[in-house]
């Protein structure tokens, strides 16, 4: 009589799931759309930056605050929001994530002054960080096999196409001037689009994904503030100096905020690590890092996004202010790198399987190749021509096949109920990527640009893509590392 409540009781609750009601491909759907809009506003706002100092009369701090302040939220918190998931239902999660992410885009979009759009957009980064690592979660709970690998290829290009057409979609909505509105609408596109996903999201997320013990584990689990605090800290300690280093001429407070970054982060490892010995919940379970694979995928991760990073950022910088091409052109120009980016990422898995194992560091071998390319293209200061956009699909399809295998495969034998984690951890690794890439490779081509002009700049990007190249080796090196089998390992 009780197995037979509790298989009536499963039947209710999985007629009662959205997923099977609609499909995962609405589920998806939705929730691809809403990374696409938040990857679009980690790279939109560079495009507006110079109309909004000009018509808020923003200083050069504030400017890269208002820039950096969705970057440094957004890093910071997405472990938390990962295990809100976890927690409270990864649906419900995503659509609270959404909601403040739509409500703090209204009101950057009405800010009347620089400090508003401040605090803001830091707002509307913890709207994102609790919004986007549900995506992974959800993927990893309601995708299996082939599935699986698809929608995390769909994952990967959303990734991509988000970066390149922020700066596309910037510059058209800046330099169209709607309403004589200058750059509020790079913030109020995402009004509409955030309350339409709302709508869809109620109807086809999951409200609580988790039932009985399940459930009641992850609950149990809570916060673990003191975890919480201690990473935040951490990575507050490295993403401030980061993104405001170089506009502040390095300060000697940038250089003791990272050596504090290396301690507290060091003092977080061996607080946890105590802490799940102790029996109790870790906000970063350290069974989720010793999982097969995780490790290296997310070092792979970390390359190949501050990679991704670094290219762009730089190149608009070499294009805009170097050619003095417009903020479309450029945009535009960096198109063809996010369309290979896409049909590789979304392809790979067709591809002979005995090819599939070099997948990964023959991407980051294309990398080096296509950052080559780019940099003798560009070199002397001209247009580039052919060798430019061969050098721009070798990056978009090296980046796609560094990420998107590594990323299935890392999650590929992830459990349910690691999924948070997991998902957590890798997001986290994809931003912090970002950070360092626009940081590092921005701050070099910056120091090597003595003097303007087209030439000056080209010089310095090129030796900025030769470092590109060396980092795509190292991934090329680590691609190669494998996996050793447990029961090697056990055999000693």
């Amino acid at each position: 009589m009780t197995a037979t409540s509790e298989t009536t009781a499963s039947r209710s609750v999985t007629s009662k799931d959205p997923t099977t009601d609609k499909g995962p491909g609405r589920l998806l759907a939705v929730v691809l759309t809403a990374q696409f809009m938040a990857m679009l506003d980690l790279f939109i706002v560079n495009v507006a930056a110079p109309t909004i100092r000009a018509e808020l009369g923003a200083s050069a701090a504030g400017l890269q605050l208002i820039v950096a302040g969705y970057t440094i939220s957004y890093a910071v918190l997405l472990v938390a929001g990962a295990r809100l998931g976890g927690v409270f239902g990864h649906g419900r999660a995503h659509l609270a994530g959404l909601a403040v992410f739509t409500a703090a885009s209204l009101a950057c979009g009405l800010a009347s002054g620089e400090g508003q759009l401040i605090a803001f957009r830091v707002i509307q980064g913890a709207g994102a960080a609790v919004m986007i690592p549900q995506v992974l979660s959800l993927i990893q709970q309601h995708f299996t096999g082939a599935a699986r690998v698809r929608a995390i290829g769909a994952y990967s290009a959303v990734l991509a196409v988000g970066a390149a057409a922020g700066q596309v979609v910037g510059g058209v909505l800046v330099s169209a001037d709607l309403f004589g509105a200058g750059w509020r609408p790079v913030f109020l596109v995402n009004v509409p689009i955030g309350l339409a996903l709302l709508w869809l999201g109620v109807r086809v997320l999951p409200g609580e994904p988790r039932t009985g013990r399940a459930r009641q584990e992850a609950r149990a689990r809570g916060f673990d503030p003191v975890g919480l605090v201690v990473l935040a800290a951490g990575v507050t300690l490295l993403t401030v100096p980061l993104v405001l280093g170089q506009e502040l001429g390095w300060p000697d407070w940038t250089w003791i905020s990272l050596l504090a970054c290396a301690a507290v982060l060091t003092g977080f490892v061996l607080y946890e690590t105590k802490l799940a010995a102790r029996g109790g919940a870790p906000l970063i379970a350290p069974r989720v890092l010793r999982l097969p694979g995780i490790s290296l995928a997310a070092l792979r991760i970390l390359l190949v996004m501050a990679a991704n990073a670094g290219f762009l950022f730089t190149l608009t910088l070499h294009l805009q202010g170097g050619l003095g091409y417009s903020a479309l052109r450029s945009g535009l120009m960096c198109a063809p790198t996010a369309v290979v980016f896409g049909a590789a990422g979304l392809t790979w898995r067709r591809w002979p399987a005995g090819l599939r194992r070099a997948l990964v560091p023959g991407g980051f071998v294309l990398m080096a190749a296509g950052a080559a390319l780019v940099g003798l293209a560009l070199r002397s200061g001209g247009g580039g021509g052919a060798v430019l956009y061969a050098g721009f699909l070798l990056m978009g399809a090296g980046m796609a096949l560094a990420f998107s295998p590594n990323l299935a495969g890392a999650l590929a034998n992830v459990r349910p109920q690691d999924a948070a984690d997991a998902s957590g951890v890798l997001v986290t690794v994809t931003q912090l990527g970002q950070v360092i890439g626009v940081a590092t490779v921005g701050t070099l081509y910056l120091n090597r640009l003595a003097v303007p002009g087209p030439h000056a700049s080209g010089e310095a990007l090129w030796v900025c893509e030769l470092v590109l190249a060396g980092a795509a080796c190292v991934g090329a090196a680590a691609g190669f590392v494998r996996r050793r089998r447990p029961e090697r390992t056990a055999a000693g």
